[in-house]
Order: structure tokens, then sequence, then C-alpha cells
């Protein structure tokens, strides 16, 4: 795309921001810039060195555009890092790349109206507890959101549809109503949409060992699929249907 394209569609989209905005009263300023893989992205936070700057009022908190569906980036590159790190952790694979087709449509430059940010969309104070130091980073973000994920998945004792509840809506929303999917529309439908997207299994039975090592005087826990030999400690932390 030549650059005089590219400065159109710039200003095509904040014309639609000025459109919607036309009735608020308030004002802010709207970042604009683009990636490497030719994503546009708008915003109402500084976007980085190179962004376009644009005032616009009464603008909305976020807006992004995409070229395309968005869906262009080619989520196969992230595989081997997918399946690296969800079987570090004890997870299916294919829950992890619903996860991120749900939140981010493999999008690593997406950013959320709360700040959740990348494929996996990590909230900054989960970013910075799960040691992730560049959320947009696809390989930094895919670790992170794997970890967290499987702490959800702990915290629920392997039920896949809670652990997703609390990924959406927080865990403190699931202990709220009783260990339940929260009955809120958008929580409900998230959770439906990555059982759609992950897969069924209905006939298998996924059995999950969390084991303890001790290595060089220190305590290091893993996951896996495969009963530990005799002698390992461990403890069994999903063993039920993949979803029921």
């Amino acid at each position: 795309m030549s650059s005089r394209a590219r400065r159109a569609l710039v200003w095509m989209v904040v014309a639609l921001c000025l459109g919607l905005a036309a009735a608020a009263p308030a004002s802010a300023q709207i970042y604009a810039i683009r990636d490497e893989n030719g994503v546009l992205t708008l915003s109402d936070k500084p976007l980085g060195e190179g962004a376009q700057t644009f005032a616009v009022r009464g603008a909305a908190s976020t807006v992004r555009a995409t070229r395309g569906s968005g869906a262009g980036v080619p989520s196969s590159q992230w595989d081997d890092v997918i399946d690296f790190h969800a079987h570090e952790h004890g997870i299916r694979p294919d829950l992890v790349r619903a996860v991120i087709q749900v939140e981010s449509a493999f999008n690593p430059r997406a950013r959320s109206n709360k700040g959740a940010m990348g494929l996996m969309q990590l909230m900054p104070a989960t970013a910075r507890d799960l040691g992730v130091r560049n959320a947009y980073d696809p390989l930094e973000n895919i670790r992170g959101g794997v970890a967290y994920l499987r702490t959800l998945l702990d915290q629920f004792n392997g039920n896949e549809e809670l652990a997703l509840a609390a990924y959406n809506a927080g865990a403190g929303a699931v202990n709220k109503y009783g260990g339940t999917i929260p009955p809120y529309r958008e929580t409900r439908d998230y959770v439906s949409r990555i059982q759609g997207k992950a897969g069924t299994n209905l006939g298998a039975r996924t059995v999950i060992y969390r084991i303890t090592e001790l290595i060089e005087g220190e305590e290091v826990v893993r996951y896996s699929n495969q009963r530990p030999p005799r002698g390992t400690a461990y403890e069994v932390v999903q063993s039920r249907r993949a979803i029921e």
C-alpha cells in the first residue's frame, strides 16, 4: 500500500470516529500507528514512537481498525509456541488456540477498552504478576497467558468452563456465584464460543498430574498427562472429560 493510500485510510477511520462522536461533549487525542503486519491501531493511549496524533472531539476510549478482517495474521506461526507452553502446563493446545482466537483473533497488537493487551489480552497488573515485560510480544504474551490459564484451572479443580469464565470475568465473579459461570451474557457467550472452537472430545477423559521434583535443592513443579514414575511426588489436578 502506498504512503498516500495509508494516509487516506487513517483519515477515513478518524473521520468515522469524528462522525460517531459528534454528539459527545468531551474531547480526546487519538493516536494512530501501523505495525509491520499492516495492522492499523487507533487508541486514546500513546502507541509509541512513530504514531500520528489527532484531536478528536468526543472520541471513544479506543478504536481499532485493521486491513481486511484483522484475522489475516497467520496464526500458524505461533503453533510451536502454543504447543510448547500448553504441554508444559498440561493444557490442551486447542483450548489455548481457542482463547487466543476469541480474545484477539490472533492480532498481537490487540488492545481492549479496559487495557487488556496482545494475543491473550493480558491486563497490565496480570502481565506484571506473570513477569511479562512486553505484552505485545507474542512469545511473552502466550507464555504468560497460558501460565495464567493454568492457575485458574488449578483454582477451579481443572474445570475448563469455570476457568474460562474466570479468565473473562475474574475469579471473584465465579466465586461470588457459588462456583458457577456468572450470569453475565458476555461471559456465558465467551465460554460457549471457546468451547465451540476448542472441540468437544466427549469420548476422551483427560488426566493431568501436577509433579513436584527436587532439582539442585529447589522444588520444581511441572504438569503432564503421563503418569509419573513410582516414587515421584504428584497430585491429580484434573480427571474429567475435556469438555462436558
